[in-house]
């Protein structure tokens, strides 16, 4: 938990270096003006890039300790393979924002770095959900889905949905795109995201693994769709002409990356749920099986 909480800080970071200008205040890597640990002069985007870069090194320590601690103790085999995919996202997110750094930031290197940035969020969080107390000992609520499209291929189309619009909002932001795309995709995300809330708990409201999430999500939904028109003012409306990036400027953009993902999280979070409370393919699967004798 502490681990995810951690990351979510480094998103911020990451964004706060995005926001305010400041992605090649530090021109070397993975040095820093020629050193590795030296603390260089915090002055103007100085402060954001190196503050950024400690943090998330700090991020990839805690992440090989969980790797080598659930190795060694987890049973779940497939756990361990998701702690050490862990290790190699969170190396390759390294990798990348050196890469943002030493070929000048391209906006696919860049809009890359922050896409594995939230998908290891989110594997972080998920790592959080199946190790706690309540995965472990709890008793699943089981019910049958038998809509068409069924909520876990909603949840599914969710998170996809998202990963779409994380993506052409870093070429925005990174300006290897115009703003457009990202503005008319978040109405197919806001339709997208209300159709599978209101299903769950229309449906479901009573598996409480379900319903949380759910609300969550939605409420995120609705936060992140505010904070991104007030970006949009700030950034686009008003500020296309400042000379650097001012106060409102910054905060709203940093609030709007925090946010969304939170809300990619939680999405990937209520699928994880959905998938375990309500199956749907095994479930026809066994009912088929039953009906075949049945019927000959």
């Amino acid at each position: 938990m502490f681990t995810a909480c951690f990351t979510f800080v480094v998103i911020l970071f990451g964004a706060s270096v995005t926001s305010n200008d400041a992605g090649l205040s530090v021109p070397d890597w993975p040095t820093s003006f020629g050193y590795l640990v030296k603390v260089p002069h915090l002055v103007g985007g100085v402060r954001f890039e190196w503050s950024h870069r400690m943090v998330a090194g700090s991020l990839v320590v805690l992440t090989l300790a969980i790797a080598a601690w659930t190795y060694f103790v987890e049973r779940r085999p497939w756990l361990r393979k998701l702690a050490l995919a862990a290790l190699g996202t969170v190396v390759a997110q390294a990798i990348l924002g050196g890469m943002t750094v030493l070929y000048l930031q391209p906006p696919a290197v860049s809009t890359a770095h922050a896409a594995v940035a939230q998908t290891f969020f989110c594997i972080a969080v998920c790592i959080a959900v199946f190790t706690g107390r309540k995965w472990v000992e709890e008793v699943p609520q089981i019910e049958h889905d038998t809509r068409r499209p069924t909520l876990f291929t909603l949840t599914l189309l969710s998170v996809f949905v998202l990963y779409v619009q994380l993506i052409l909002g870093g070429m925005f932001r990174h300006r290897g795109m115009s703003w457009w795309p990202h503005v008319v995709h978040a109405a197919i995300v806001a339709l997208v995201l209300t159709w599978t809330a209101i299903r769950a708990l229309s449906v479901y409201s009573k598996i409480e693994a379900v319903r949380r999430p759910a609300i969550l999500m939605l409420t995120l939904l609705i936060t992140q769709l505010c904070l991104g028109f007030a970006a949009f003012l700030t950034r686009v409306a008003w500020g296309k002409d400042s000379v650097q990036p001012e106060f409102p400027m910054v905060i709203s953009t940093v609030a709007h990356v925090g946010v969304g993902a939170l809300l990619l999280a939680t999405t990937v979070v209520l699928a994880i749920q959905v998938w375990r409370h309500v199956p749907v393919a095994f479930a026809e699967h066994i009912a088929g099986t039953e009906r075949t004798p049945q019927t000959a």
